[in-house]
This record gives structure tokens, C-alpha cells and sequence, in this order.
């Protein structure tokens, strides 16, 4: 299945909005052809290149379309720490979730 990814672009002194590029890899040989030989058709402009639609409607500055898992810096948030929350819960058996959700709570209350 194609992923989409945004690649962002630096900015102009004119750009009203950042600039980007669309960005999908992943593809399968229709979606590439699509990309690279569809035709949109509409009432306002007729007939366009697909890529060329797509990027008027979207506001993308371009469109890549890869068949390869391309990664782009910008959406790595493998740098990111996830935050985890070890709690240790004394001599519960046997109870019901509300005294288990109860005993988390106060797990989780700061002690000063």
C-alpha cells in the first residue's frame, strides 16, 4: 500500500503558506503510471495532467511518486522519546477495576 509522505520545502519572502512536496512511495506499478500519465477532468480547466490536478488542488509545489520506500528526515520521529509510567501495585487480589483504576491513581499522585 503507498504511503504519503510531506516533504517540506524552505520558504520564500512570498509564500503565504510553507511549501511543500508530496512525497509517495510504496507504489504500485498503477499508481505510478497513474501519477505519471492520468488525466483529470474538469469544468473550470478541462483536461490536465493528473500530477499537474493534484498538485493545483493540494498546494504542493510537486509530486514524487517512488516504487522504493524513500524516508525523508523531516517525518523521522524515531528520535522522539516516548514517555512510560512504571507503577507497582501492593497486595491486590482479587479485586475489581475500580479499586485496581483507584490504586493507579495513587500511584500516579506526586508524594511530597
Amino acid at each position: 500500500m503507498p504511503r504519503i509522505q510531506i516533504l517540506p520545502l524552505p520558504e520564500g519572502a512570498s509564500d503565504e503558506r510553507p511549501p511543500f512536496a508530496l512525497v509517495i512511495d510504496q507504489a504500485d506499478e498503477a499508481t505510478v503510471q497513474s501519477l505519471a500519465y492520468g488525466v483529470s477532468y474538469d469544468s473550470d480547466n478541462g483536461q490536465r495532467p493528473l500530477r499537474e490536478a493534484l498538485k493545483a488542488d493540494l498546494g504542493a509545489r510537486a509530486i514524487l511518486c517512488f516504487e522504493d520506500t524513500v524516508e525523508i528526515p523531516a517525518n523521522d520521529v524515531s528520535g522522539y522519546v516516548t514517555p512510560t509510567v512504571n507503577i507497582h501495585v501492593d497486595s491486590l487480589t482479587d479485586v475489581d477495576s475500580a479499586a485496581l483504576a483507584d490504586e493507579i491513581r495513587r500511584g500516579l499522585e506526586p508524594t511530597l
